[in-house]
């Protein structure tokens, strides 16, 4: 939860980049370079084109469908057999609707208001649950859900493509954002938005086919048959086939993800002035990548599974228990033993930045114990800082690429965002919200592991635990989607929060600066889909963030 995280350039009563210093870098002097780019960032290209088509595509099939049911209407099913459940949806929504009144009748007089009667009403629905379990058709219902999400996905994709094309500032931000600083966010944006429209395509592709012609159970036959010809390992060992099974299906969706992430990182990110990797780094990362997830990841698996199998069906109680341990215990060891292995943590040199978070640390009685500068630089030019550690043992951690985008005020109050996460407890809250949203994954699927309907659908014939996990976790998507929605709703509130902190404390005039710096050395997005941001932002939007900093009702300065 990091104040940086969506932060950007200059004082908000100045331009970045204002004719008044004619910076080079941010200039908003009208020069032909300037408008080139400002050009390219308004250009539609191919895949606009495509997006166009489809759209059109779209609206001229839903157009002809309406005219067929118009002039063809109850014969439409007798000429095009096909057309009849599109026919049958469409004919019935008029009852639907007039029937609503009805129904909702009809709930009001059976609504329960005795204990007895509501016991039998919670068991007639646990009977129809338990019926529906028999008979659902899993293997479509999730197709369908995989491609409803994917659709709407794209959706507020295309949304915000269409804002990243827009070259001229709003009012909202032409105050404190030079135009070039606004254009170069927007074409890193385009950049970015291209990949990941293909990029999930793709994904979506392959999990169609992955589905569709029941590779888990090809994959799952393929390392039972392994462990039997190369170790003699039979069905009976379920745990160890299961952990095989998931390093193989981690291995593959590596494979297929690499070529993305390559073009990211040594196009895109290069391309923008933010790749500072090479090859060479960027495989050793991979590798180690692979080694933590064979040290943690099949202990971790191995105890899950072991702890489902023995706890009977109440297992979602012990698997939630042991789930919460291991992310106590990683938040523990992350930036003591992994995240070293990645980056390089020196104590912050003496000087007026370490004397001035040491004295804002003992004014908040924040227990410091390692103030630490990271070199961020090494991979990247984006920009961080976060505090870290449990109970008396507290460290702070700012990057490299920080201290030379922002002043020593700037990042003081930036750290003073940071320990507000700390003084309002914000880290347990995320914690306590994470823990009910595992235990809400492991309540559900205790509802699904036992039924072979859904292992038979995808062509399984036995129920190994961990492969009934990957299926559910297909039909699980969407409330997945709706919890994390709300953990980005607790998320953005948590920001807010801090922001007041900090200004609380005498900061809002140089977090504010400090969060438009970072925001357009990282070339973050300036002018977000609502939308678009509502659904996927864990952090607000900066002007958002600016406006309650300015606004003298929120968090007045008593500290």
């Amino acid at each position: 939860m990091s104040a940086s995280d969506t932060s950007e350039k200059s004082e908000p009563e100045v331009a970045v980049g204002s004719t008044s210093t004619r910076s080079p870098k941010y200039g908003d002097d009208p020069n032909s370079a300037v408008d080139a780019q400002a050009a390219l960032v308004m250009q539609k290209g191919l895949l606009d084109d495509i997006i166009d088509g489809i759209q059109l595509g779209v609206v001229i099939i839903v157009v002809i469908s309406f005219l067929f049911i118009a002039i063809f209407a109850g014969s439409l099913p007798t000429i095009f057999p096909a057309t009849q459940p599109i026919y049958d949806f469409i004919t019935g929504i008029p009852a639907f609707v007039t029937g609503i009144p009805e129904c909702a009748l009809t709930i009001k007089e059976g609504f329960p208001t005795t204990l007895e009667e509501a016991v039998m009403l919670s068991s007639a629905l646990a009977a129809w649950f338990e019926d529906l379990l028999h008979t659902l058709p899993y293997k479509q219902c999730v197709l369908a859900f995989s491609w409803a999400s994917y659709l709407w996905d794209t959706y507020l994709d295309i949304r915000q493509r269409d804002r990243l094309h827009e070259v001229r500032r709003p009012l909202a931000v032409s105050s404190f954002i030079s135009r070039q600083a606004y254009i170069e966010a927007n074409a890193y944006g385009l950049d970015q938005s291209s990949l990941g429209l293909i990029n999930k395509l793709f994904d979506q592709l392959a999990t169609t086919v992955i589905i569709v012609y029941d590779l888990i159970p090809m994959l799952w036959t393929a390392v039972g048959t392994a462990m039997l010809e190369y170790a003699g390992f039979g069905a009976e060992y379920e745990i160890t086939q299961s952990v095989l099974f998931t390093f193989a299906a981690c291995l593959i969706a590596s494979f297929l993800s690499l070529p993305f992430s390559l073009y990211s990182t040594f196009v895109v990110e290069k391309k923008h002035g933010f790749n500072k990797s090479t090859l060479g780094i960027f495989v050793s990362d991979l590798l180690k990548g692979y080694g933590l997830g064979a040290v943690f990841g099949g202990p971790l698996v191995a105890a899950l599974l072991w702890v489902v199998n023995k706890t009977g069906s109440q297992f979602y109680l012990y698997a939630w228990a042991l789930m919460a341990g291991t992310q106590v215990l990683f938040i523990l060891i992350f930036p003591t033993v992994i995240q070293p292995l990645f980056n390089k943590f020196d104590p912050l040199p003496d000087g007026e930045l370490r004397s001035a978070i040491e004295a804002l640390a003992s004014r908040l009685n924040f227990p410091l114990k390692k103030l630490y500068v990271v070199d961020g630089s090494k991979r990247s030019s984006h920009s961080n800082a976060y505090v870290t550690g449990f109970f008396n043992s507290k460290k702070i951690v700012v990057y490299d690429t920080l201290i030379d985008q922002c002043s020593t005020d700037e990042i003081v109050a930036i750290i003073g965002h940071e320990l507000g996460h700390w003084k309002k407890s914000h880290l347990f809250r995320m914690l306590v919200a994470a823990q009910i949203q595992i235990f809400t994954t492991f309540f559900i699927f205790g509802l699904f592991v036992g039924e072979r309907t859904m292992y038979t659908s995808f062509g399984m014939d036995t129920m190994p635990t961990i492969i009934g996990f990957v299926f559910f976790q297909y039909l699980y998507g969407p409330l997945e989607s709706v919890l994390q929605f709300g953990m980005n709703l607790l998320s953005r509130l948590h920001e807010f929060d801090a922001d007041a902190f900090s200004k609380k404390l005498g900061f809002a005039k140089a977090l504010a600066s400090g969060l438009i710096k970072v925001h357009v050395e990282n070339k973050s997005n300036l002018n977000p889909d609502p939308l678009y941001s509502a659904y996927h932002y864990s952090h607000p939007p900066l002007v958002e963030r600016l406006n309650a900093l300015s606004d003298p009702n929120v968090a007045p300065k008593t500290e």
